[in-house]
């Protein structure tokens, strides 16, 4: 092995932390199987053989949105051909539909509205739970959480929206919104919406009020690999806060998102390779050692590409999903579903052993629509996040 990557390994096999010039070195290789095996390492040493999936939902309520972010061809302004907005009837039908097939959690995110008042969020959850109480509502991006402050002229009380916003069912926030810590980047291809301290600072918000929530990067677009790795040491040192302070939330997984041009404003670039991909997975392991998990989103990166991934650092490839309307892989429509059956055989075909969870990573026992958290008693957690929930 070149001298490049033999000290890093050296530091993966003892467990140490890397530092930036680290991760300089390792986005400049091109040894991406080299990489791959280190990723792999700390993969096995954090889950063994256990790969994660999950039984769920995403429900995209509106793709009006005040934002143009360039690399978005999801959003849409009010008029527009394709604009929607759905009514609270319909998110409670998404809860009866969800219960009925008994998934355990429900993902929701959506453009931020001009005109949707405060109160059509919190009955939006408090119909979803009154449907099915059971389910995890994991729902709005640290943008639209912010949107919703500003909307409810609360700009500088995202700690009492957060707290409404639990009262009526919220669970967890999910990671987007993130896209990349960089000002440039954000100047260029999504000004307007919140930089990346304020996306910060909502979920250190939300881990101090004992909320997990979940991290993303948006990469393969304008953006450097100096600007990626920058991203990962945000996210790492925002999650050693909550550690040190012991907080009862803090981040459960990363999901490196990869830039898909489709007909957004930036579509004339080629978009992330799969090599690109696995090496960004890779790299988001082996950084974020305080992470439990790296996820691979088999919706935009593909279910055969997130199989092969769980050889690259990646232990949950997400779940059945059913309707996406963000990101469109491979033709032009939002439904994008996956069955139990094809995620278990892509996890089995890979070597590995597919474990159900719910959103805090708790394994799920299952007899068709009917589940419960196994008792966990006389059991080790399957990690730290199924006991820090």
């Amino acid at each position: 092995m070149s001298d490049d990557l033999w000290s890093i390994t050296k530091k993966v096999e003892r467990g140490d932390r890397l530092n930036a010039d680290d991760g300089r070195r390792l986005f400049a290789s091109d040894r991406i199987h080299t990489i791959g095996r280190m990723a792999d390492t700390v993969r096995r040493r954090l889950h063994g053989n256990v790969t994660y999936y999950n039984v769920n939902r995403h429900f995209n309520y509106t793709n009006v949105c005040a934002l143009s972010c360039l690399f978005c061809d999801f959003h849409r302004k009010a008029g527009d051909v394709g604009a929607y907005e759905y009514s609270l009837e319909d998110a409670r039908e998404q809860a009866r539909v969800a219960r009925e097939v008994g998934a355990t959690e429900i993902h929701i995110v959506g453009g931020l509205h001009p005109r949707l008042p405060f109160s059509y969020y919190i009955d939006m959850l408090r119909a979803i739970h009154d449907e099915y109480p059971r389910v995890h509502i994991k729902a709005f991006t640290a943008v639209e959480i912010v949107h919703l402050a500003r909307i409810d002229r609360r700009p500088r009380e995202v700690e009492a929206v957060l707290r409404d916003l639990m009262d009526a069912g919220l669970g967890s926030l999910p990671g987007g919104g993130a896209e990349v810590f960089d000002d440039r980047v954000h100047d260029e291809a999504f000004k307007g919406k919140i930089r990346s301290d304020k996306w910060i600072d909502v979920h250190r918000t939300a881990h101090r009020l004992g909320l997990m929530s979940n991290a993303t990067i948006l990469y393969g677009h304008i953006e450097s690999s100096e600007d990626r790795l920058n991203h990962l040491l945000q996210l790492r040192e925002a999650q050693d806060q909550a550690i040190n302070e012991n907080h009862a939330g803090r981040f459960q997984t990363v999901i490196p998102l990869p830039f898909i041009p489709g007909c957004s404003a930036l579509a004339n670039l080629p978009g992330p390779t799969a090599l690109d991909d696995l090496k960004m997975l890779s790299i988001s392991r082996l950084m974020l050692d305080n992470f439990q998990h790296v996820k691979a989103f088999w919706i935009m990166q593909t279910l055969p590409l997130a199989q092969l991934s769980l050889q690259y650092g990646v232990d949950d490839i997400d779940g059945t999903v059913v309707w996406y309307d963000i990101t469109k892989v491979n033709d032009d429509t939002t439904h994008q579903e996956t069955s139990v059956t094809d995620l278990r055989r892509a996890i089995i075909e890979a070597g590995f052993t597919p474990v159900e969870r719910d959103t805090l990573y708790r394994p799920v026992e299952r007899d068709g629509a009917d589940w419960r958290v196994a008792d966990q008693a006389n059991k080790q957690p399957a990690d730290a996040s199924a006991s820090a929930g």
